[in-house]
């Protein structure tokens, strides 16, 4: 996406945030890492003891000249936080959502650094999330681990992003059988889905395992060929896993908000369907995985594991496929993240019947878009326009002559128009990419101090005051931002044009809280904070309208009768410190909740003029800070097409 540079960097800004929806939002990942590393680890543990035997051998194999990097043992259940090198049993739960190919991740795990600060991160996630005792707790502990995964592999949030490859194809009639899902699955030009992308690794797999059956190879070579099956069958394995995610199965047409409200909802509430040979099933999905889904899953990724094995053996379908190439000694390098469909590939027919035995333990895809779908959820993503009223009251410094110092209280009630877009919640709930621009009005009562105690200007009532009622056309934005307020604003232009990739990592971090992630949100039982200094702020203009506002501003040494009414312009600076959202609802495409802020800011006088009496001189003028808290009620109505549940 190129965006001219003859756009204003607002345009440019607010087109290539809502790129970063739409990608964001088919980055679905499905279980998370620790989850993908447990389904692995019990499917190794449901190997029959010679099977067993001939994998811990070809590890053995494949960790020649990689010993410091690849455990001991194929699976180490008693890896923990820190670990020094990556089992076998990890290499799924690396594949697709932190590498693209199984070339990729096989130089993931044996060349890179971060990918063992990956495994601590999601080591320390996988014991958090044992001992959560509430959801909010579970969400938080989400946001943490995802922050930190942003910043040890910065691909992480836009990985995959361009297709639905961790989903599974929608079936297009009641009556589909394994066989003719199973070729639809990897049909050239068929949408990139988790079905096909596993027959594909796995047939490379088994290729190469084939190979290892039937040739003499040096003990380097073997080791080599070892690795490539290995990494083929792991890449294989990730999106097998995905198949048993709810929100996977349930289908992925619809625009960018009806893809991430629907996959969020049934991974969090559940999904009933059956299996293919007719079982009765109930899934969960990310982060929500329980003892039974594990089991469910680890069956039939044994039975993956097993059919690779026995072809290395030259037993199996897999030891007799054919191909009209000789298989490589390196793992396929088709690349998910930049493919959205199928490319032609001749399979062996063989390896279609193993394919379709393989589908029949797994889950039935729910039907496409038609008569007969599963209701739709929206999440909150994309353009909106909405209203926001609000009452506000708290304290000022005085006045704005330079003698008026008493502090005095202040209140008033505002009302605005709102357009934005919702980026919210795109990585997990506690995220924050909103953006809105509001224009509206306010009006201000009395300050609760007057100018002067003096019975003399009692009888002038409200004009007495340190600052009288008043209105003003008011506007408020909000941006999220990377490391300094408004910073990707000037990085649209800028980093935006150079490298679309960078900028939008950068715009994933601002969402998630900045760069240093002190402004991501924190879930409580009651309620949602954020501390979120510099990502708003309100901007008021009193006495713009048809005239200045009327005020009383005392002269040093000037008598209180002779204190002169002066007509003042001014602009307020609003800066909100922490926000809460007690309660928020979201149904069909409007969401509503309430806010609460606590901010502080400046009133900055702009221009005065005497009014009376005629020749008096202008009094001398200050800033009046002030702080207070804010209630107000944000409605919102999501453009854009699609039926919706609610949420």
């Amino acid at each position: 996406m190129h965006l001219s540079p003859r756009f204003p960097a607002t345009v440019r800004y607010a087109c290539t945030l809502a790129l970063l929806a739409c990608v964001l939002a088919t980055t679905s990942f499905a279980w998370i890492y620790p989850e993908h590393r447990d389904i692995a680890l019990l499917a190794i543990r449901k190997l029959d003891p010679a099977r067993r035997a001939l994998l811990d051998t070809l590890w053995a194999e494949a960790r020649l000249g990689y010993e410091s990097r690849l455990t001991l043992i194929v699976a180490d259940t008693a890896q923990g936080e820190k670990p020094a090198a990556i089992d076998f049993a990890a290499w799924p739960a690396i594949a697709g959502d932190h590498s693209v190919s199984g070339a990729d991740l096989l130089h993931n795990v044996l060349e890179t650094s971060w990918i063992l600060e990956v495994a601590d991160i999601t080591a320390r996630l996988k014991n958090r999330m044992a001992s959560s005792d509430s959801r909010s707790s579970r969400i938080n502990y989400l946001r943490d681990s995802d922050l930190q995964l942003q910043r040890a592999d910065p691909a992480y949030a836009t990985r995959a992003g361009k297709n639905n490859v961790h989903f599974l194809l929608a079936r297009t009639s009641t009556d589909t059988d394994p066989q003719t899902y199973a070729r639809s699955s990897i049909k050239a030009g068929s949408e990139l889905n988790a079905m096909g992308t596993y027959a594909w690794y796995h047939y490379s797999a088994l290729l190469k395992a084939g190979r290892l059956s039937r040739e003499r190879l040096s003990a380097v070579e073997r080791s080599a060929l070892v690795r490539a099956a290995l990494a083929d069958e792991a890449f294989a394995l990730h999106f097998l896993e995905d198949s048993f995610a709810a929100g996977h199965v349930t289908g992925t047409w619809g625009d960018a908000s009806l893809r991430k409200g629907t996959h969020d909802y049934y991974n969090e509430h559940g999904f009933e369907t059956r299996t293919w040979n007719g079982k009765a099933i109930v899934l969960t999905g990310d982060a929500w995985m329980r003892p039974e889904d594990a089991e469910r899953a680890s069956k039939i990724i044994c039975v993956s594991i097993e059919q690779v094995i026995d072809a290395v053996a030259g037993t199996g379908v897999g030891a007799r496929l054919e191909s009209t190439s000789v298989p490589p000694s390196a793992p396929d390098t088709f690349n998910v993240a930049l493919n959205t469909v199928h490319i032609k590939r001749d399979f062996d027919p063989a390896a279609i019947q193993l394919f379709a035995a393989t589908l029949l333990e797994t889950p039935i895809p729910a039907l496409g878009n038609g008569l007969g779908e599963l209701p739709r959820f929206r999440a909150e993503l994309g353009p909106f326009i909405g209203f926001a009223p609000a009452a506000f009251g708290g304290g000022m410094s005085g006045g704005f002559g330079v003698d008026q110092t008493q502090v005095g209280g202040m209140g008033g009630l505002s009302l605005a128009f709102r357009v934005g877009l919702g980026i919210e919640g795109v990585i997990n709930e506690s995220g924050d990419g909103l953006v809105f621009l509001d224009v509206g009005i306010r009006t201000d009562a009395p300050s609760t101090r007057d100018i002067d105690p003096s019975l003399a200007l009692s009888k002038l009532g409200a004009i007495a005051a340190q600052i009288p009622a008043r209105g003003a056309w008011t506007f408020r934005l909000r941006l999220p931002f990377w490391l300094i307020p408004f910073d990707l604003l000037v990085a649209a232009p800028t980093v935006g044009l150079i490298s679309l990739p960078t900028f939008m990592q950068m715009a994933v971090a601002a969402g998630s809280g900045g760069a240093i992630p002190w402004q991501a949100g924190i879930a409580t039982v009651i309620g949602r904070f954020q501390f979120i200094l510099g990502r708003e702020v309100g901007v008021s203009f009193y006495g713009y309208g048809k005239e200045e506002d009327k005020m009383i501003i005392p002269v040093s040494g000037v008598p209180p009768v002779q204190t002169p009414v002066v007509g003042l312009r001014s602009i307020a600076l609003e800066f909100p410190l922490i926000e809460y959202r007690p309660f928020r609802t979201f149904s069909m495409d409007q969401s509503s909740s309430m806010v609460v802020q606590l901010y502080g800011g400046v009133d900055i006088p702009t221009s005065i003029s005497v009014v009376a009496p005629v020749g008096a001189p202008e009094p001398g003028l200050r800033n009046n800070w002030f702080a207070g808290i804010r209630f107000a009620f944000d409605w919102r109505s999501y453009l854009g097409s699609g039926q919706g549940g609610h949420r």
